[in-house]
């Protein structure tokens, strides 16, 4: 089946070696200075995404999504992570975090920070909108509008807008309505014009299925802000009153879900947890500058915000907002689309996967190459009268329309055995999982949930086909999620194999994830929380060994956060032993590189741009020369995390087949590493500084399942520095 031998021994023996005796003890000085405290590293990604909204080489709406992406990024780390920072101090935590901060003290670090990072934000939007008038696309101010554009505005405020409005007044008979997470108002101090002098206090809720960005009619696009639509027209709502000062703010509440072990429904308990996150306790307020002191003083009294969680924002609130700005129609200022190249080994075995796969292993490199393969796999698998059984995982899914789950539910339909491990915990996609089980329960998929304590968040597919020598298991193992549009925009890998060792591992897996039956052995894959540590740790300590022989000793590694301390100690203690460490992380990374004494041999730096890099690949050179065809190369569903090695189920698969291993770590892995342009070199004291360089970007999708157009010199899709990764 397999047209190619394998590049190196079987993992089993990197999974069961003896591992070397490795000196992990940190140099004493340091201490906790060998660490970056995680929230600030956040923020410190966070940064290098907006900086991406201030280059000019990006188009103008491209520019503009990076700042909503900024915004949005950071409305969640506050509804996650600043929320339970806020709960540890509630609870009297003092406990220092790795770097040496309490949790009080971390959270003064990060509201310093995130303060400095929202004004970048208002700065940057203040260029942006008038770089925006310049290409004809205009957010105006109501003074702007012309007589034309007030008139239908009137209509349109009385007939669109005016019915989804529900004034509120503020006085003891009133109480202050509850404002749901992320919830938007304008707050207005009014006069009667007739009768008592005296002022009132009213609260107008924006509703969220409102626009924020109103279009006006004609030509050049011209938008005005839904607050200032409705505060124009305010005398329809309160036409006995003047309006004496008013302002907008915009509440995050804690939406993180705890649940209990002892949960005797899942469904149901998620469910409960769901509503109560709408009503989770406020971490952030954000008001806009101009608000009246009067009404400032209502709305924190009334919320019960502690004047430390509140924010003025001398601008726009509620950055997230302006991706209604970049879906407006002028694709001449957003990047240059591409069609994703489908392999050319599936097209000339007239489409059909499981022959192409039987030839020889397949890897899709996301996005340059298309996700359809994947869901026309499962198509095939659904329709295909020789298949038997069908197992998948599913971690984060389309709201509507999953072609995965389409297929799987076509499946159930014709009858065959498919089985769906849905992660009911993958956070914010909790209702929708909830909606697809029920929809495949229906249909007669057999669902379950994972384990109790641990998330799924292994990446899999299983198809067992009836073959002339018996059944066939092929195997797709991902770095991402089966979802169609994120795998549009997430560089990530899909492997395909039908060899024989990993698929009898991932029906092993399968049977751990649906009845808890944990296998003797694993002979290829390495699965988490039970071995996957040890593992890494097993291969990081075979590359010392290396080094202190003499031999060369090189370990590359691409993923989204570096946070275990365990892991960072380690390859610290390798650096030190003389081992040549490049990481390639996008997010996260509390190891300092470069740090005389601790980290001299270890490199660190981050690709930001037009792809949010997803993909996790671990390479160990094994005592030679990097690139090797002899080095150990690894895709995996896990970054180097405690709740990824220790917390959830997970898989590192062995990339086995020559070919295969070669695009990931010559191509792939050879061009992340040699980017600049879209790059960020990692300082030693966890900041980072642009690798600017003359040299073009380095974007290199796999060339997997080329074949003859490969040989033949045929044109690739995705030219190099077309596409930023």
């Amino acid at each position: 089946m397999q047209a190619e031998t394998a590049v190196a021994a079987r993992p089993v023996a990197v999974t069961r070696a003896r591992r070397p005796k490795v000196d992990r003890r940190p140099p004493a000085a340091l201490g906790a200075d060998r660490f970056v405290n995680r929230e600030l590293s956040w923020i410190a990604f966070n940064r290098r995404v907006l900086s991406e909204a201030s280059k000019p080489h990006h188009p103008l709406l491209e520019r503009v999504n990076f700042l909503s992406i900024s915004g949005a990024n950071l409305d969640e780390f506050y509804m996650v992570r600043v929320a339970a920072l806020m709960g540890q101090i509630s609870a009297g935590v003092n406990r220092r975090s790795p770097d040496g901060r309490t949790p009080a003290e971390t959270l003064v670090a990060v509201n310093d920070a995130a303060a400095q990072l929202m004004a970048e934000q208002q700065a940057c939007w203040r260029q942006l909108r008038a770089e925006l008038a310049a290409a004809d696309v205009h957010v105006i101010d109501p003074g702007d509008l012309t007589a034309g554009e007030h008139d239908w505005l009137s209509d349109h405020f009385s007939s669109e807008i005016f019915p989804m409005l529900t004034p509120l007044a503020i006085d003891p008979a009133h109480p202050f309505p509850f404002i749901a997470n992320l919830g938007f108002a304008l707050v207005m101090s009014l006069r009667p014009r007739t009768g008592t002098a005296r002022s009132l206090h009213a609260l107008i809720p924006i509703p969220s299925v409102l626009p924020r960005f109103i279009r006006l009619p004609g030509s050049p696009l011209r938008y005005v802000m839904i607050e200032d639509v409705i505060r124009t027209f305010v005398d329809r709502i309160y036409n006995n009153c003047e309006l004496l000062g008013h302002g907008t703010f915009r509440i995050i509440r804690d939406s993180d879900l705890e649940l209990q072990e002892e949960a005797e429904d899942l469904v149901r308990s998620f469910q409960t947890l769901l509503r109560k996150r709408r009503r989770g306790n406020v971490v952030r307020l954000k008001i806009n500058a101009r608000m009246p002191s009067d009404l400032r003083e209502t709305v924190l009294q009334e919320l019960r915000v502690d004047p430390a969680n509140v924010v003025e924002a001398d601008g726009i609130i509620g950055v997230a907002a302006l991706a209604e700005i970049v879906r407006c129609g002028r694709d001449d200022l957003r990047f240059e689309s591409f069609e994703p190249r489908f392999p050319e080994r599936i097209r000339s075995t007239g489409d059909d996967c499981f022959a192409a796969i039987r030839k020889k292993d397949l890897i899709v490199h996301h996005p340059y190459e298309s996700f359809d393969v994947v869901v026309q796999f499962l198509r095939q698998a659904a329709r295909d009268p020789k298949v038997l059984a069908i197992k998948q995982t599913l971690y984060r899914t389309p709201r509507e329309d999953s072609p995965v789950v389409d297929a799987l539910i076509e499946a159930a339909e014709a009858g065959k055995s498919v089985t769906a491990l849905v992660e009911l915990k993958a956070r914010f996609n909790e209702e929708a999982n909830i909606k697809l089980s029920r929809d495949m329960e229906r249909a007669g998929v057999h669902v379950v949930y994972g384990f109790m304590g641990l998330k799924t968040h292994a990446k899999a597919s299983l198809v067992v086909r009836q073959e002339p020598n018996g059944p066939i298991s092929y195997v797709h193992f991902g770095t991402g999620n089966y979802h169609p549009a994120t795998a549009k925009i997430y560089t990530d890998l899909s492997l395909f194999t039908c060899d024989p060792v990993i698929g009898r591992d991932a029906g092993a897996l399968f049977n751990l994830l649906t009845g808890y039956a944990e296998p003797e052995t694993w002979q290829a894959i390495t699965v988490a929380p039970a071995h996957l540590r040890g593992t890494l740790l097993d291969l990081i300590a075979q590359e010392v060994a290396h080094a202190r022989a003499g031999r060369p000793a090189s370990i590359w590694i691409k993923a989204n956060a570096v946070v275990d301390l365990e892991m960072i100690d380690a390859l610290y203690a390798a650096g030190q032993a003389g081992v040549a460490i490049e990481l390639v992380v996008r997010g996260v990374c509390c190891l300092r590189p470069g740090v005389p004494g601790l980290s001299e041999n270890i490199r660190v730096k981050s690709i930001v741009g037009r792809f949010l890099e997803h993909a996790r690949i671990y390479c160990f050179g094994g005592g030679r020369k990097m690139p090797s065809r002899r080095a150990k190369v690894f895709i995996a569903s896990a970054d180097l995390m405690p709740r990824n090695l220790d917390r959830r189920c997970e898989t590192m698969v062995p990339i086995l087949n020559p070919t295969v291993h070669q695009q990931v770590l010559d191509q792939i892995m050879v061009a992340n590493l040699n980017d600049r342009m879209q790059s960020w070199e990692m300082l030693g004291d966890g900041t980072y500084r642009p690798m600017h360089g003359d040299d073009k970007s380095e974007d290199n999708p796999s060339l997997s399942g080329r074949g003859k157009a490969l040989r033949t010199g045929a044109p690739r899709s995705v030219p190099l520095g077309k596409s930023a990764n």
